[in-house]
């Protein structure tokens, strides 16, 4: 995506401002050409914005942001800190309570793009990106041109642009919705993680609907404790002029989540059991229930029943928990009126997100499945979910993050342990940590190492597992999924477990199938 240039259209910081913060008396316009809070990305003709940090204040770099161009800088006053003198054609306007504003200006600054488009925030601790994905795929489906952002990457599917964020500063998030309505968009998901929710960074967007999946154990590292991360994702769920919620009913955190909605916004609950508890909600309640989830070779074949009637829908998708993803990106299809026979169709023309229970066939070789699953539950539900689609061994290959929460190593040794028959413990993305630390933690969750070995390096360990397993046996690798590199101390290596996978089956057989049969 773009980041402003010496072409863009140029904005009057007044209107921009009005009622923000007064501006000083300069006479006729403030024309600036972009937005940013990056001093190295200031382009002549931007307004820098310089907000408080941990470290620093960004009005220390404001002269840097002038030599580059700066038409203007906007600050927010702080105790001790006091602005440089800038060049007499640069205006400096402070900005009282800046950062909880800047959503509002840059939502004005890129002509209020989501007040047009329509954007379902997907938040939760595991299926965000296949959910946020399959919105925009089933919503392709139905040729309605829709956007996505995450973890994957940002644009249309077919022509994604790398994320370096699951989401990035307020600032991008803005430009980027102005950037797909521009370029065509109709309707837009995005991944909504609790740092961003933390962070104000999707504030001033207008999120139409808001989609909870699950909570569970993560980013402890970072919010210390699960009240303070389900707090986070929360936060979601009171946007202001939020107009559909839709929470999985089978998730404690989401039963309590219920209480916290509007009761002017419609809700949409989806659950596996039609023995939901708070049936009559409020009149604007809705259900979507999966009354029966039958796994098969090729997929999944779900029977959903609730307030649009009964339907079946086929999936490709492998593993017993996408039924759940489904069924929230169903209640998103049909809360923007999408009929349920369309939307239970275009659904089924669906693949899977690269590295998000992404299966590789090839014939005489192992069943192979990619995910990102690098939490507890996460790990837990793809290892059973593979194991309802083989009748052979179950081979797991999975390591844990470095230098991040150190707690869910034992926890992800333990799951492992118990539902795979074969466990290679390898390196995650050790980052300065010491994988050697990383696997003794992971090692101290389980109780026997009989049928379990280590092997450092991924590739290898991934190497170790294809050779060893046989026809009617799955292998999962979890972990990295779509991600194609590898972070060793302060080192970014090129690496894909999805590449490495396609090019291992082609010397069991005529061609290693990803993707298409997920």
């Amino acid at each position: 995506m773009g980041s402003g240039n010496d072409t863009s259209p140029t904005r009057d910081l007044r209107a921009v401002l009005a009622d923000l913060a007064p501006v000083p008396p300069v006479p006729g316009r403030i024309g600036v050409t972009d937005l940013t809070s990056d001093s190295r990305a200031v382009r002549p003709g931007a307004a820098f914005v310089a907000l408080p940090g941990r470290r620093t204040h960004g009005i220390n770099h404001a002269l840097q942001a002038t030599q580059a161009g700066a038409a203007a800088v906007l600050w927010e006053p702080a105790p001790g800190v006091v602005a440089p003198t800038l060049p007499r054609h640069v205006a400096l306007i402070e900005v009282p309570q800046l950062t909880c504003r800047l959503g509002t200006i840059a939502d004005r600054f890129f002509d209020e793009p989501s007040r047009v488009v329509p954007v379902a925030g997907v938040t939760g601790t595991n299926g965000k990106s296949t959910t946020a994905w399959l919105i925009a795929a089933a919503l392709e489906k139905l040729e309605r041109p829709a956007a996505y952002a995450g973890t994957l990457g940002v644009g249309r599917l077919d022509a994604l642009a790398p994320a370096a964020y699951t989401t990035p500063d307020c600032i991008t998030v803005h430009r980027q919705l102005a950037e797909l309505r521009d370029a065509g968009a109709r309707s837009f998901a995005m991944e909504v993680s609790s740092h961003a929710l933390d962070q104000r960074r999707v504030d001033g967007v207008r999120f139409d609907t808001a989609v909870f999946t699950n909570l569970t154990r993560d980013h402890l590292d970072y919010h210390g404790t699960l009240a303070a991360y389900g707090e986070a994702k929360s936060r979601l769920f009171t946007w202001p002029a939020l107009k559909h919620a839709v929470v999985n009913a089978d998730d404690p955190f989401g039963r309590q989540l219920l209480n916290r909605i509007a009761c002017n916004v419609l809700v949409t609950t989806y659950s596996r059991s039609s023995a939901v508890p708070f049936r009559q909600l409020s009149p604007l309640t809705r259900h979507l229930f999966a009354t029966q989830v039958t796994a098969r070779p090729e997929g999944l074949e779900i029977q959903v029943d609730g307030t649009w009637g009964a339907a079946t829908l086929y999936s490709r998708f492998v593993g017993d928990f996408n039924a759940e993803n489904l069924l929230a990106v169903l209640a998103v299809l049909l809360g923007w009126d999408v009929p349920l026979a369309d939307a239970v169709a275009a659904l089924g023309e669906c693949q899977a997100p690269p590295g998000r229970m992404e299966t590789f066939r090839v014939p005489g070789a192992p069943l192979v499945v990619v995910d990102y699953a690098h939490t507890p539950d996460a790990l837990e539900k793809a290892l059973q979910a593979v194991r309802a689609h083989s009748a052979g061994r179950l081979i797991c290959v999975f390591g844990c993050g470095g230098e991040r929460d150190p707690g869910k190593r034992p926890l992800m040794g333990a799951v492992a342990e118990r539902l795979a028959d074969l466990v290679i413990v390898t390196d995650d993305n050790p980052r300065g940590e010491n994988g050697d630390v990383i696997v003794a933690d992971i090692l101290s969750g389980m109780k026997r190492l009989e049928g379990v070995s280590i092997e450092r390096d991924r590739a290898a360990a991934i190497e170790r597992a294809l050779r060893d397993a046989g026809a009617g046996d799955v292998v999962l690798i979890a972990g990295k999924g779509h991600e194609d590199y590898q972070l060793l101390a302060t080192e970014r290596r090129v690496f894909s477990d999805r590449e490495l996978v396609a090019t291992v089956l082609q010397g069991r057989g005529p061609g290693a199938q990803g993707g298409a049969d997920a």
